[in-house]
């Protein structure tokens, strides 16, 4: 969404929900499966698109044809969505000529790692560096050892520039196009991606035009962010580029505070997913299931989905991983797409 960034599973079933009283519940993907767990897979967000994170299992309510289901029969749960997602942030770093000359590399190197550090406490992260090449160079590429990113962004320091020039234009493609790959490779089904640019400038190479990196970026289905620090950056163009955000500095020596609000929002954003699981009461026929999400200070939201029951069984252990379909036009064996709840 992309390679299922948000994509195979949101395009595919095409379930965006509207919310109510103050929540929008968005379903991404959804299964149902003998005995008889459903799991459901979406986010949750203020109408004004605030995201809201922490929602433990006892804040949403089920019901099934409009009946409420017993939170201690359904044994309803939040499971770690990690067993079937996955979030993936490509940090891309602009080390052309202007920034290593500049005598602000340690101050650029201590704001990524404390970026990185703090992302991936909840994503992957990998770093690649670009200068006037045509090609962006890896940091640390996307890997499962926890921490590597944050220590591997070290190597910022002793980077040299290939070419002094800067190819903001070709990195973005590129960095896109990384990012896709690394997600296909991903055993998850639902994967989810997110750019962030770094860069002091705006492109001098001519590699490739705005107008090409602008398709590549409409085209991605990944979230981007865009960090711009310095005078004689383009800030039309970079929130052109972080469609998602964009944080501008004029004073250099502020560039730890631009990507610390990146970090935020890209934190903030990850805490709005939730993989809710529990174990119907239905045994047969078709059913509309309706997650009600509730907050402490009242607002309130929903989403429903289609399942059949048709083979339910007792013994259901609402802890055992979905098995979410990304290669069908559906939600699961017997769904429908989600439709608004009021």
């Amino acid at each position: 969404m992309k390679v299922n960034t948000l994509g195979l599973s949101a395009l595919a079933l095409g379930l965006t929900v509207s919310g109510c009283a103050g929540l929008k519940l968005t379903l991404l993907n959804a299964s149902a499966r003998r005995p008889s767990n459903i799991a459901m897979y979406f986010t949750v967000d203020r109408n004004n698109g605030q995201p809201v994170g922490g929602l433990t299992s006892e804040r949403f309510t089920v019901y099934e044809d409009d009946r409420p289901v017993s939170a201690l029969e359904s044994r309803q749960t939040i499971l770690n969505p990690q067993v079937t997602a996955v979030h993936y942030t490509l940090l891309l770093m602009d080390m052309s000529g202007s920034v290593t000359e500049s005598g602000q590399v340690p101050v650029l190197q201590e704001a990524a790692r404390a970026f990185v550090e703090r992302v991936e406490r909840q994503q992957r992260v990998a770093v690649y560096a670009f200068d006037g090449s045509a090609t962006i160079t890896p940091i640390v590429p996307f890997t499962d050892s926890a921490g590597s990113a944050a220590r591997g962004v070290n190597a910022l320091a002793s980077f040299r520039p290939r070419d002094p020039s800067t190819n903001l234009h070709g990195a973005v493609v590129a960095g896109i196009q990384q990012l896709t790959r690394s997600l296909a490779a991903a055993p998850q089904p639902l994967k989810f991606g997110t750019l962030v640019v770094f860069t002091d400038g705006t492109d001098r190479a001519a590699r490739v035009t705005r107008e090409q990196m602008m398709e590549s970026v409409r085209a991605s289905e990944h979230s981007v962010f865009s960090i711009g620090v310095g005078a004689e950056v383009d800030p039309g163009e970079l929130r052109q580029i972080g469609r998602t955000g964009t944080v501008l500095q004029t004073d250099p020596a502020a560039v730890r505070a631009a990507f610390d609000q990146i970090a935020q929002q890209i934190e903030q954003f990850t805490q709005r997913y939730y993989l809710f699981s529990y174990c119907s009461p239905a045994r047969a026929g078709a059913h509309r299931v309706r997650i009600e999400a509730n907050t402490p200070d009242g607002a309130r939201g929903g989403l429903e989905y289609q399942f059949d029951a048709t083979g339910f069984a007792p013994n259901c252990d609402p802890n055992t991983p979905p098995n979410f379909d990304t290669t069908r036009g559906e939600a699961g064996p017997g769904a429908t797409t989600a439709t608004p709840s009021n």
